[in-house]
């Protein structure tokens, strides 16, 4: 079994108010002990701060409790916006969710760099040059509020792990840290067995022909990974199955999570109802944890 909390992504069971509390319901029969303070919860308390007490309190009438969370993403809320107007507001977004997460106790929150595929007329180094500004301003909220801050890789160039290990690299604060995102990895090795996945646009959109493969992203990224996101995908697309119904390697995976030297939790980011049963998930990851 695994010596760390193993967390479960809520997101796209969340429903409304009685389908949230029969899907926390649903986790709690299941086994699961921890849920993640996911990117719509965080906005949701950014709307309305009540709502942190009541999620907060229906998790605890199930026997649950947050354990890790996830910053607000996507376009200009990734931390390489160059929008000159916007990014004040994106900073104060994710140091708001760096508050939130730490009122409810959370320690760890991962956030996404960014895509370049979105800006592809910006050149490399100033997307990692509005990424470092952000880790800047990012890392006094998160020092302050005793909250690491998980920088996470995906499958494009400014955030493949060679880039996100680099960033880290530069900033030797204990409140930084990587979350390893095994599904967006495994695309940059198995990607190049599928010419028309989603990994071979995100890169030519940016004008390079061809990903740069990467077979050693958890190697790489281990020594200073605080989170992981575990689901799986047969490299042509971002797919979020079920460990077991891609062509991830876990004998391989687990085995190494295991020995990483900060990790502090498992995170599930399997899609969950109507794609695969909360219970179906619990007991996939279970049977992770007796992977030795």
């Amino acid at each position: 079994m695994f010596n760390l909390p193993v967390t479960y992504h809520m997101e796209t069971a969340f429903g409304d108010d009685a389908g949230r509390r029969r899907t926390m319901e649903r986790y709690a029969v299941a086994g699961a002990k921890y849920i993640v303070l996911s990117n719509r919860m965080i906005l949701d308390i950014m709307h309305d701060f009540k709502l942190a007490g009541v999620y907060a309190s229906e998790l605890r009438e199930h026997g649950l409790e947050f354990m890790d969370a996830h910053s607000p993403f996507g376009g200009i809320l990734d931390m390489n916006c160059p929008d000159p107007g916007f990014r004040p507001q994106m900073i104060l977004r994710h140091k708001m969710a760096i508050r939130i997460a730490a009122s409810l106790g959370v320690k760890t929150i991962t956030i996404h760099p960014g895509s370049d595929r979105f800006f592809p007329e910006i050149p490399l180094e100033k997307h990692l040059d509005l990424m470092r500004n952000t880790i800047e301003q990012l890392l006094i909220e998160a020092e302050a509020a005793k909250v690491i801050i998980c920088i996470e890789n995906s499958m494009s160039r400014a955030a493949c792990p060679k880039m996100v290990t680099m960033l880290k690299s530069e900033y030797p604060s204990p409140y930084l840290g990587l979350c390893y995102d095994a599904g967006h990895a495994h695309q940059l090795d198995a990607g190049r067995l599928s010419p028309g996945g989603t990994i071979w646009k995100f890169w030519q959109t940016v004008g390079v022909p061809e990903p740069e493969w990467d077979d050693s992203a958890l190697e790489r990224m281990l020594p200073e990974m605080v989170n992981c996101h575990l689901h799986d995908n047969d490299g042509s697309d971002d797919s979020h199955s079920i460990p077991g119904e891609g062509t991830l390697n876990w004998n391989k995976v687990i085995p190494m999570l295991k020995r990483a030297p900060k990790l502090q939790v498992i995170q599930s980011e399997v899609l969950v109802d109507p794609r695969y049963a909360i219970e179906a998930v619990c007991r996939k990851f279970a049977e992770l944890g007796e992977i030795n």
